[in-house]
């Protein structure tokens, strides 16, 4: 598909669909709208009438024009009220033209909508975003013929945008990230493996130029990943500590670590997960390490002059005679022991050690991921990540890259006290506290691998996944945090 901005005029576009987008308060049509809908024999304001259209966001509706109009059909989409329109608001207006121009069987497909905060570039790279990842069809596993069939949708022309190629290029990068980090989560176990996960790891590298270390468990041995290892002991599969590394050309302008929690299964080991558990599931518990390997593949494209080190400790927890046990303790690499009494809070024992390796590299500032509690969930929901930081310059920092990116999150407190319940009579800590504040328990583990660079933990448990298609995001994963991610780098 060509995707391009471009200066012709509502009333001189010609092809199968022309979509413009109107506001609550605008439906009365007006200056250029009045004219195209004269050029149009009405057909622009009889559809506004025939379906009620209010302009509500998302909305969107088509009909076809006359036989003689160098445009075949003509559609509305909803922007919602002019003051509160947002980036967001016009990724999603974008992903509903994307759907209405797919049921419309468009090849050919004009848009117009209007400028966010007066910004081309912004609006540019939004629109495409939305247009980019609602298109985006993951069919690797059906047989069906019709599910292999791409969209009819040829070339995307938007209206009065033209000059903004650098915009749409970025939004290409960056729909790459999400669409890596959405394939990721979404293949199965048998699929996405630690083996697997590094030679896409080792393909990113090769393919734009980052450095890349994949240390083998002789090696985590050596540096004392003792609490990765655990966890990595049941499976069959060998455990892969993965480090791609982003250099600029020049000096760079700051050094960053992005973590991601990568346990392409977990089973729960011996506290097995139960009936209701959601077990079919845990293939989405890389969530972490898809999102950092999606921002690993957009910031290599985008080339910014900041290094970035993206690290995850990647591996099953499964269930063998090799298994740890309820009640074992383990030694992670700064040297804490922490006593095992639940196999199920596995992903927080291998970012102990992903968090101290990252240290290790010096950076000004560490970010982990992860799918890590269902309490987060049962706190802030399905749509919604939770944030921990003891920074608030980095905390701030991470959700003003989220806001123009519609990706939610909620900074959750770092509630000192609560980490008497995670204390271990035989060991330093437990790897669980109490049920009660359970994701605030999780941070509080995790704080303890950071000792003094910057540091935040993102639980994005709830929003990796969505069961049915939802704005720019399709049914299955969604590649959360990488359009946060990219944006916090280049901040």
């Amino acid at each position: 598909m060509e995707l391009r901005g471009i200066n012709t005029s509502l009333l001189e576009w010609s092809g199968d669909l022309l979509v413009v987008g109107l506001f609550e308060d605008g439906i009365d049509l007006g200056g250029d709208l009045a004219a195209l809908d004269e050029k149009l024999a009405g057909t622009l304001q009889e559809l506004i009438a025939e379906v009620e259209f209010k302009g509500k966001p998302e909305s969107s509706a088509a009909a076809r024009v006359g036989s003689n109009s160098p445009v075949r059909k003509v559609g509305v989409v909803g922007l919602g009220k002019a003051e509160t329109l947002t980036l967001d608001g016009l990724r999603r207006a974008a992903a509903a033209v994307a759907r209405l121009a797919k049921r419309e069987k468009a090849k050919t497909l004009g848009l117009s909508l209007p400028l966010w905060n007066q910004d081309a570039r912004a609006t540019a790279q939004a629109i495409a975003e939305g247009i980019e990842l609602t298109l985006h069809q993951d069919s690797r596993f059906k047989s069906g013929e019709d599910d292999k069939k791409a969209p009819p949708l040829e070339r995307v022309d938007l209206l009065g945008l033209e000059g903004q190629d650098a915009a749409l290029t970025r939004a290409r990068q960056i729909s790459l990230g999400v669409i890596l980090a959405r394939e990721l989560v979404s293949a199965p176990a048998n699929i996405v493996t630690p083996i697997t996960m590094a030679e896409t790891a080792e393909a990113i590298a090769r393919e734009y130029g980052l450095e890349i270390e994949i240390l083998e468990q002789a090696e985590c041995e050596k540096l004392g990943m003792g609490a990765f290892l655990g966890v990595a002991k049941a499976s069959d599969l060998p455990p892969k500590f993965i480090h791609m590394t982003y250099r600029p050309a020049g000096t760079p302008r700051k050094k960053l670590a992005i973590v991601g929690k990568g346990l392409t299964f977990d089973s729960g080991g011996l506290n097995i997960k139960g009936a209701g558990s959601g077990i079919e599931m845990m293939k989405t518990d890389m969530g972490g390490a898809a999102a950092t390997f999606g921002a690993a593949k957009a910031i290599a494209q985008i080339q910014p002059d900041v290094e970035v080190h993206f690290i995850s400790a990647v591996t099953e927890n499964m269930i063998s005679g090799h298994a740890m046990h309820p009640g074992d303790i383990l030694t992670a690499s700064n040297g804490k022991t922490i006593e095992i009494n639940n196999t199920d809070a596995e992903g927080r024992l291998t970012l102990a050690d992903a968090l101290v390796f990252a240290e290790k590299l010096g950076v000004d500032a560490i970010v982990d991921l992860a799918t890590l509690t269902g309490a987060c969930i049962v706190a802030l929901g399905e749509d919604m990540a939770g944030l921990w930081s003891p920074s608030d310059e980095l905390a701030a920092s991470i959700l003003a890259a989220a806001e123009p990116a519609g990706e939610k999150f909620w900074r959750m407190p770092l509630e000192e006290k609560y980490f008497d319940g995670m204390k271990s009579v035989v060991a330093d800590m437990k790897n669980t506290g109490p049920r009660a504040g359970g994701a605030i328990t999780a941070a509080l583990f995790l704080k303890q691998f950071v000792k003094d660079t910057p540091w935040a933990h993102l639980d994005v448990a709830g929003p990796v996944w969505i069961d049915k298609d939802s704005g720019y995001n399709n049914a299955g994963g969604t590649g959360f945090a990488v359009r946060t991610l990219v944006n916090w780098v280049l901040s």
